[in-house]
């Protein structure tokens, strides 16, 4: 059984900066994609970015120029660094690891349990 633990949440003011961590453990980490996806209060979970097993990324629109998802295979950890954050940045933040190499955040994919960022001054 995999295990997706989430850490680096926080407050932060508007335009600063925080990195998030992903450390999974308990199953194959290299060959699988991995994604942060995001829910704010009220809405609905929404895809932030991901990362292939090859080191793809892809990254929704509103955290382009912004956001940068990177994993470490050794170390079983995927990062997003998060930079010039705002405040409809703010939400909780979720790890999943996919199935197959290239997607990562369907209904049976494996997810962590969240970690809170907030935005405020």
């Amino acid at each position: 059984q995999v295990q997706l633990v989430e850490s680096g949440g926080g407050l932060v003011q508007p335009g600063g900066s925080l990195r998030l961590s992903c450390a999974a453990s308990g199953s194959i980490f290299s060959g699988r994609a991995m994604g942060w996806y995001r829910q704010a209060p009220g809405k609905q979970r929404e895809s932030v970015a991901a990362i292939t097993s090859g080191g793809r990324p892809n990254y929704a629109d509103s955290v382009k120029g912004r956001f940068i998802i990177t994993r470490d295979n050794a170390k079983n950890t995927m990062y997003l660094q998060m930079n010039s954050l705002k405040s409809e940045d703010t939400a909780v933040y979720y790890c999943t690891r996919g199935r197959s190499p290239y997607y990562a955040g369907g209904a049976n994919d494996d997810w962590g349990q969240g970690t809170q960022v907030t935005v405020s001054s």
